[in-house]
């Protein structure tokens, strides 16, 4: 058994909806389609920005998200996107109409090569008046696991109505964070 170091991967347990923890060596046994029995599957640290991508503000309302940011992953156990948003409850589950999703990918194909359960768009939407003229919004694929990082700041941090100053500098901080790694 190998200790596990403060950096280090994560497994998805599909059965559960679980992430786990994992030494370098069993991070990489998991890393191959099929391994673990279908049951477990290691998170890339694959980050990717979709400059092209660009969500309009009728777009952003379409997907139902009633806050800047969300994540869309798709769920092989249930086999459709699942779209979640940080709240000071945790990760807050929207129902996102299917077809949305669908003229998303149709309009941008590399919205398309998500890994399911591990993978994430996670966007952060600007709507007009709040710095961004076009309502628009940054788009980056990155590992579910950040996903849940960014979810567990948000409501260990959040205060008040509208989260508070550290809430928003910590989401500050987390977006420079994601694009000074993604590619």
């Amino acid at each position: 058994m190998e200790p596990i170091p403060d950096e280090h991967g994560h497994l998805v347990d599909l059965d559960v909806r679980n992430l786990l923890c994992a030494c370098r060596g069993c991070h990489l046994l998991f890393t191959s389609a099929g391994a673990g029995g279908r049951r477990y599957r290691a998170v890339p640290d694959r980050y990717v920005v979709f400059p092209d991508v660009r969500l309009t503000a009728a777009q952003w309302d379409a997907l139902q998200i009633p806050v800047s940011v969300a994540f869309f992953f798709v769920n092989s156990t249930l086999d459709r996107v699942a779209a979640f948003y940080p709240s000071p409850v945790g990760a807050t589950e929207s129902l996102l109409p299917l077809e949305t999703w669908n003229e998303l990918v149709g309009v941008h194909p590399s919205l398309g090569t998500l890994q399911p359960d591990v993978e994430a768009l996670l966007v952060r939407s600007s709507r007009p008046g709040d710095g961004d003229g076009d309502g628009g919004a940054e788009c980056f694929l990155v590992p579910i696991d950040a996903c849940y990082e960014l979810v567990g700041q948000m409501r260990r941090l959040w205060r008040g109505f509208d989260g508070g100053r550290e809430a928003h500098d910590a989401l500050e901080t987390f977006f420079a964070r994601v694009r000074a790694r993604a590619t």
